[in-house]
C-alpha cells in the first residue's frame, strides 16, 4: 500500500474536522446568522453537536486519525465545512481564497493548524484569483478536475496548473449558474468519486465536454434522481474503494449505489448537512490515504 493525498477514495488514514460545538458556538449566533449565510433554516444547536458527535464516531470506530480545528473567533458556521479552505497534494497544502466572502478567515485558520501540525506547503491564494476544495477533485493520481464557477475563477485554475506542474492533467469543467451566486454550487455538488472507475454524479448539471471526458477515462456513474439532489444524494465521501458514507434520507441513490456493489454506510446530518447544504464531502478534508 501507498500512503498519498491524491486520492478520493484510496483507504482514509488521516482527516481534517470542525466540531460542529465550535462552528456553530451556540444557538444565539446561528440565530444572528444563518440567513445571511444562506443556510436554509437555523440548524438547532443541540441537536446539531449530538449529530457531529456521531458523525465523528463513524472515523473513530474505523480507525481514522482526526485531526480537529479549533474555536476562533474569526471564523463563522461555515467553518464547519473544512474541505473549501485548503487542497492537499503530496508535495504539500494549498492554502484557498474562498469565493464566498464571508468565508475569507478561513484559509487562515487552516494555515496556521498545518503550520503548527508540520504539514507542507505547497502554495497560497491572494485575490483577484478565488479557490474552494470542493470546487477540486482528483480523479486518478495525476488527474485533477476543477470547476470553474462562482466559487473558483479562472485566475484561480490557471495558478492551481502552476502549482501543481505539469504532471497532473487537469480537467476543468465549465459550473452552470444554476442558482446563482449566492447559491451553494461546487463540483462535488454533481460528482463523487466513489472507486477508481466508479463516480456518483447528477448529470442534468454537468457540463457535457467534462462529463465525456471522465467517461473516456474509463469511470462509470451511478446517477442520482432529481429529487435526491437537493437533499444532498450526490454528495459522498469515500471511505475506502466501493465503500462511501452518506447522508440518510436519500434510498434510490442507495440503493443504486448497492446494486454497483457499493458499501453505504449512512448518518443523520439534517442539522449539519440539510440546513447547510453541505454534506460528508463538505465536512471533511481529507488529509492521507492508502492506494495500492
Amino acid at each position: 500500500m501507498k500512503s498519498t493525498a491524491e486520492s478520493e477514495v484510496g483507504v482514509l488514514k488521516k482527516v481534517l474536522l470542525k466540531h460542529a460545538r465550535d462552528a456553530f458556538r451556540s444557538q444565539e449566533y446561528i440565530d444572528a446568522h444563518w440567513q445571511e449565510l444562506n443556510y436554509l433554516e437555523p440548524p438547532d444547536f443541540k441537536k446539531a453537536v449530538d449529530e457531529y458527535e456521531r458523525f465523528v464516531e463513524i472515523f473513530q470506530e474505523r480507525d481514522i486519525a482526526v485531526e480537529f480545528l479549533p474555536f476562533t473567533e474569526e471564523t463563522g458556521m461555515d467553518s464547519i465545512y473544512v474541505r473549501d479552505a485548503s487542497i492537499i497534494t503530496d508535495t504539500g497544502a494549498i492554502i484557498c481564497n474562498m469565493g464566498k466572502l464571508q468565508r475569507l478567515t478561513e484559509p487562515q485558520q487552516q494555515l496556521n493548524h498545518y503550520l503548527s501540525s508540520g504539514t507542507s506547503l505547497l502554495g497560497a491564494y491572494n485575490a483577484p484569483a478565488t479557490i474552494e476544495g470542493g470546487d477540486v477533485s482528483w480523479m486518478k493520481p495525476n488527474i485533477l478536475a476543477v470547476a470553474e464557477g462562482y466559487r473558483t475563477n479562472a485566475s484561480g485554475i490557471a495558478l492551481l496548473r502552476k502549482l501543481v506542474g505539469e504532471s497532473v492533467e487537469l480537467l476543468v469543467m465549465d459550473s452552470p449558474h444554476y442558482k446563482g451566486p449566492d447559491d451553494v454550487f461546487h463540483l462535488m455538488s454533481v460528482l463523487s468519486p466513489i472507486d477508481d472507475e466508479l463516480a456518483l454524479v447528477y448529470s442534468p448539471l454537468m457540463a457535457v465536454p467534462f462529463r465525456n471526458k471522465l467517461l473516456d477515462l474509463g469511470i462509470g456513474f451511478v446517477e442520482v434522481p432529481d429529487e435526491e439532489f437537493d437533499s444532498l444524494g450526490c454528495n459522498v465521501l469515500a471511505l475506502a474503494p466501493g465503500v462511501c458514507l452518506m447522508v440518510e434520507g436519500n434510498p434510490v441513490t442507495r440503493s443504486r449505489l448497492e446494486a454497483a456493489g457499493v458499501e453505504v454506510i449512512e448518518f443523520q446530518g439534517r442539522e449539519i448537512c440539510l440546513k447547510g447544504s453541505g454534506g460528508p464531502t463538505c465536512l471533511t478534508r481529507p488529509l492521507l490515504r492508502e492506494i495500492n
